[in-house]
């Protein structure tokens, strides 16, 4: 039985890492999110975050869906392919509930799973 921890080494903590994955990205988007991904040398994916005050206006807003998202990627890190992944928070993000947030980041990371096979 494989870990589904989200340990340190499985974020984008640094500005130059997040960098990193906005200069050549692979784009999967719906109208309220976007998951941009970039390959990256280790051996496992990573994640970073951008939920932005603009879009989301209250911190417990903001806070849910970063628990989402990362327990998304939780769920997803053992099928997904060694990329550094970022999640961008779009308009409308607010709207959705829990269930269907889930459902279409679920969405996203089957299309990046799609595009990795391919390249």
């Amino acid at each position: 039985m494989s870990k589904l921890g989200f340990s340190r080494e499985l974020r984008l903590l640094t500005p130059a890492q997040f960098n990193f994955v906005f200069q050549q990205p692979f784009r999967a988007s719906l109208p309220e999110l976007s998951i941009i991904a970039r390959p990256n040398t280790l051996q496992s994916p990573r994640l970073g975050l951008t939920i932005a005050k603009k879009y989301v206006k209250r911190a417990n807003q903001r806070n849910r869906i970063k628990r989402i998202c990362r327990e998304s990627f939780r769920l997803q890190q053992c099928q997904l392919p060694s990329y550094d992944f970022i999640i961008i928070a779009r308009k409308g993000i607010g709207e959705l509930d829990n269930a269907l947030l889930f459902k279409a980041l679920n969405k996203l990371w089957q299309r990046h799973l799609r595009f990795s096979k391919k390249s």
